[in-house]
Parts: C-alpha cells; sequence; structure tokens
C-alpha cells in the first residue's frame, strides 16, 4: 500500500495512517493480502508518477522484497500517473488505486439487475480515459481477488476485461450512454412505486452510516429480515425495505441502504444516483454509527457531508450509536457524554435499547418544526452545532457576546434552547 499525505496534517478526516488502515480492510475484502506499506508527505503529488523519483526507487524495492503483485495507493490515481507508473514496473506488477477497489468489491457484491448496471457504468467510467491494462488487475494476478463472477451484458462484472480494452472511446462511450439510459428507466420506475407508496401514507425510514456500521444487523433485528450480513466492508449495496409495525399501530418502511466511506469515488455516487434518492425521499433518516469504532465522529462526520452532497440534508435525522456492548462503562459514558443529546445507544446485534430506538423512530415520525430566534452565548458553541445539525438556520448573526440564529427547530429540542429564546 502506498499513502502519501499532501500538505499539512489536518484533523478533519482520517490521518494517513488511519486511511491506510482502512483501505487494507478494502484490500481484505476484495480478498488481497497487504504484505506492506510506504508512506510519503509531499506539497503537492509529482505531475508524471504522483510520488517523488526517491520514493518511487524505494517501492520498487520494497516490491520486489514482499513478492508483491499489486501496488495499491490509497488516492485515486490520474489516468496520467497510473500509466507512468506502470511503465515503471514490470508486467506482471499492478497498479491499483482506491478508486479501483472500491469500484471491484462493489462488483462483487452487486446482486441486483440495477446494483449491477450501477457498478458497470461506474466501471466503464473509471476506465474511459485509462484504456490501458486497468480492468484486468485483479482478475489476473495469482492470488489477488477471488470473490464471485458473473455476467450483465456480456460484460464480467469483475470488469470489462481484456477485450473490452481493444474497444474505442466511441464504443465505451456507447455502453456508458446505454447504461445510463437503463439506469434512468431504473429511476423512472422507483418515482412510480415512491408515488404509489406515498398515496398510501406509510412514512420511510432510510437506514444510513458508514459502511460497517451495522445496518443490516439492525434491520434484520428489527423486522426479522434475512438481510446477507457480514463483517466487512460494504458487504450489501443494494437497498432493501422492510415493514415496521410501531407500537402505536403504525407502520413504516425500513430502507437499507449502501454504506458510505471516506474519498467515494465521484462516478460511483452518480452511478448509485437511483439508490440514493430512496435516502433523499426518506420522512426520516436512521443514522447508525459504530459507537465502538475509535473513529466514529470521523466517520459521522463523513456520512453527514455526504448526505449533503446527494440533498438529503434538510430530512430530520436521529442518530444511534451501535455496539455499544463492545464498550466498557467509561467509554459508554464518555460517549453519551460527546454525542447529540437525543442520540440513541444500541446493540443490533443484542438487541440492546431497542423499546426507545422504536418509540424515537415513533416519535420522529411525526415530529414537527417550530420557528424560533434564539440568541446563544459562545460559550454555549455545542448548542450552536445542534442547531446546524438538527435544525434548518435562517439568519446568523455574530455578535460580541455571542451568536443570533433564526430559523426551525424540531420540537423535540426545544427543551435544549428554552432560556435562549427570543
Amino acid at each position: 500500500m502506498v499513502g502519501v499525505r499532501i500538505g499539512p496534517e489536518t484533523h478533519r478526516g482520517l490521518t494517513l495512517d488511519e486511511s491506510l488502515q482502512e483501505l487494507e480492510l478494502l484490500a481484505e475484502t476484495a480478498g488481497i493480502e497487504v504484505v506492506g506499506s510506504i508512506t510519503q508527505n509531499l506539497d503537492s503529488p509529482n505531475s508524471r508518477i504522483y510520488i517523488g523519483t526517491g520514493k518511487l526507487e524505494e517501492l520498487k524495492l520494497l516490491a520486489e522484497e514482499l513478492d508483491a503483485q499489486t501496488i495499491l495507493f490509497d488516492d485515486e490515481l490520474s489516468p496520467r500517473h497510473q500509466r507512468e507508473l506502470e511503465k515503471e514496473f514490470d508486467r506482471d506488477v499492478k497498479i491499483l488505486d482506491r478508486t479501483a477497489l472500491i469500484l471491484d468489491i462493489f462488483a462483487q457484491h452487486a446482486d441486483t439487475r440495477e446494483g449491477m448496471l450501477q457498478v458497470e457504468l461506474a466501471q466503464y467510467k473509471y476506465l474511459l480515459p485509462r484504456l490501458t491494462r486497468a480492468w484486468t488487475h485483479l482478475a489476473r494476478q495469482s492470488g489477488g481477488a477471488s470473490g464471485r463472477s458473473g455476467s450483465v451484458g456480456g460484460v464480467g462484472l469483475r470488469g470489462p476485461g481484456e477485450t473490452q480494452l481493444e474497444v474505442d472511446r466511441r464504443e465505451i462511450k456507447k455502453k456508458i450512454d446505454k447504461l445510463e439510459d437503463e439506469l434512468d428507466k431504473v429511476r423512472q420506475h422507483r418515482n412510480r412505486y415512491r408515488q404509489q407508496r406515498r398515496k398510501t401514507n406509510i412514512p420511510v425510514v432510510a437506514l444510513v452510516g458508514y459502511t460497517n456500521a451495522g445496518k443490516s444487523t439492525l434491520l434484520n433485528a428489527l423486522t426479522d429480515a434475512d438481510i446477507y450480513v457480514a463483517d466487512q466492508l460494504f458487504a450489501t449495496l443494494d437497498p432493501t425495505t422492510r415493514q415496521l409495525e410501531l407500537p402505536t399501530g403504525e407502520t413504516v418502511l425500513l430502507t437499507d441502504t449502501v454504506g458510505f466511506i471516506q474519498k467515494l469515488p465521484t462516478d460511483l455516487v452518480a452511478a448509485f444516483q437511483a439508490t440514493l434518492e430512496e435516502i433523499a425521499e426518506a420522512d426520516l433518516l436512521l443514522h447508525v454509527i459504530d459507537g465502538s469504532h475509535e473513529n466514529a465522529e470521523i466517520q459521522r462526520t463523513t456520512v453527514t457531508e455526504t448526505l449533503e452532497q446527494i440533498g438529503a440534508g434538510e430530512i430530520p435525522i436521529l442518530t444511534v450509536y451501535n455496539k455499544v456492548d463492545l464498550l466498557d462503562e467509561v467509554s459508554l459514558k464518555e460517549l453519551k457524554q460527546s454525542a447529540d443529546p437525543l442520540a440513541l445507544f444500541i446493540s443490533a446485534k443484542e438487541k440492546l435499547g431497542f423499546p426507545d430506538l422504536i418509540e424515537s423512530i415513533a416519535t420522529g415520525i411525526i415530529q414537527g418544526f417550530e420557528h424560533v430566534t434564539v440568541f446563544l452565548p459562545y460559550k454555549a458553541g455545542r448548542l450552536v452545532s445542534l442547531f446546524h445539525e438538527k435544525g434548518h438556520v435562517e439568519k446568523l448573526e455574530h455578535e460580541e457576546t455571542g451568536v443570533r440564529i433564526t430559523g426551525s427547530m424540531p420540537v423535540q429540542l426545544l427543551s435544549f434552547f428554552e432560556e435562549y429564546l427570543e
């Protein structure tokens, strides 16, 4: 694995070491054994080979010493970077970037026609400017990814393959156009389905979260569903919807969705637009967070930013910290002190905290918003963040002693702001 830190270290996302740990999990999910890693700090990527020339020589020696068959970069390489790096290595050594690896995992895990179409589209868009060996990487290497394969329109799920590399750009563009047309039909079908669903007035709750946070396990536990669950990244891709009957007698639809991740490829987000619209159309989002993960807060932020990106930032969110059975009392207490005041703490595996969760789902479905103006002193910074996260800010004014916010706030949160209401 090759990790590069561009510019100074920031604290908004994963550190370089943490990102490489996640990359190793992705590699394991794809069936690849990681035998070593190398890192470098750069002000900017090398225009030709991404890493520095000295680091490249070090990488060559390390790859030969460890008998590595794949060089896996933690960031997306430009087509030029990939071509130039491939020239530097023997043809038996493949150059793979994080985006290609994620696409390969998605190809392994797509089960429905929609999922297969989405992955195939993203693969072709990735391949188009890289008409080299890109999609024979994992299929040809000895000891590489060994996931199941299938075919969509004559194209192997693991990628277009060697024969596809011989077709010209025009043919690939035609395939992209055809796939986009087919996915547009899927989108139209989903729209018709959602319109029918809205006529029944059955509320929809979408489970969102970082990959491997436990969404599928939670859906199974709440609805006695039989969705595939595994302790790996992107175990399920295709949205699954099940009914949940609330204690009030009301029925809601719970929809499990694809997990998010840092550096999620843009083409993949675009290809999965039809699926992600299920999130944007939901009445309530259940944000499932792995409360036992050391980077739980970073993962929470990643999901929140992705929701904004797909147009779902205004939907009410119920924050649920999962896997609390893996925490000791001190760690759980610290998590509760730092979390959203309305957050819930559960174990989907052990079915802990379910009564409060189901009650909160019922409350979240019927909750309303109230228009308010509050003046928050700067020492109440946590409440400012809470308003931004849970409310809709219309106007914000910074004054000498605090900040005045005008907007809408969920009624169940008003008690936290009562003393600051104007």
